[in-house]
């Protein structure tokens, strides 16, 4: 633990506490500064200027990013006849209806990272709400994971797409890819998923949107951006 603390330490250092940093710059050190023995997920923090207490100040949304995860997902489609076919056919891990949720609710079943399902699907999936709520897994039409087009979601997912949602202390926590990604993916990343962001800015939110963002990686100390130029 020593170690890892004096690492930690050694790029704490490298940080400017009293800088907000452009996107290239940020990036560039987080690359100089990730020193872990595994291939560290970037990711992003947006401290966002809502109240998410309030439906009309909620953010929630998803995109497919320029240049993906560097993750691959395991999608979990429900649905049933023509519409299983279609997900099988797409490239779904798992595919099924009543024997899916059965599994979920007796063997508190999740080897999976996404669930995609029909809107005919969604009264069968609403006896798992409790459980797959809290998980941040129950399909929603926002983020394109209740719909008849099974091909196009799972493609999506498949290719890096990443889901937006507004937390309790009303910050979005997202993936932008891995540490061994190029510079300018990441940076094209990050901007992408930003822009989807400010677009999805609810009519009911005052003052400045982009209170604070912090681009991080598994075992590195955040660095701030500047929020203003986002």
């Amino acid at each position: 633990m020593a170690k890892l603390s004096k690492k930690y330490a050694d790029a704490m250092k490298k940080i400017d506490k009293s800088k907000l940093y452009d996107v290239d710059e940020a990036v560039a050190l987080l690359k100089d500064i990730a020193k872990a023995k595994f291939d560290e997920t970037v990711e992003v923090h947006y401290k966002m200027g809502v109240d998410g207490r309030h439906a009309d100040q909620q953010i929630r949304g998803a995109i497919v990013l320029p240049h993906g995860t560097g993750n691959s997902k395991k999608v979990l489609v429900i649905a049933k006849g023509e519409k299983a076919e279609e997900a099988k056919a797409a490239g779904a891990d798992f595919v099924g209806a009543e024997d899916m949720v059965e599994k979920i609710q007796k063997e508190n079943w999740f080897d999976y990272d996404v669930i995609v399902a029909t809107p005919d699907m969604m009264g069968l999936i609403g006896r798992l709400g409790r459980v797959l709520g809290p998980k941040g897994l129950m399909p929603n039409p926002k983020s394109g994971t209740v719909t008849f087009d099974l091909t196009k979601a799972v493609n999506e997912i498949k290719a890096g797409k990443v889901e937006y949602r507004l937390d309790k202390t009303n910050i979005i926590h997202c993936s932008v890819g891995k540490i061994s990604f190029e510079n300018d993916k990441l940076v094209e990343n990050l901007n992408a998923l930003t822009e989807a962001i400010n677009k999805a800015r609810p009519a009911a939110a005052k003052g400045t949107y982009l209170r604070s963002v912090v681009i991080t990686s598994t075992m590195s100390p955040g660095i701030k951006l500047n929020a203003a130029k986002l």
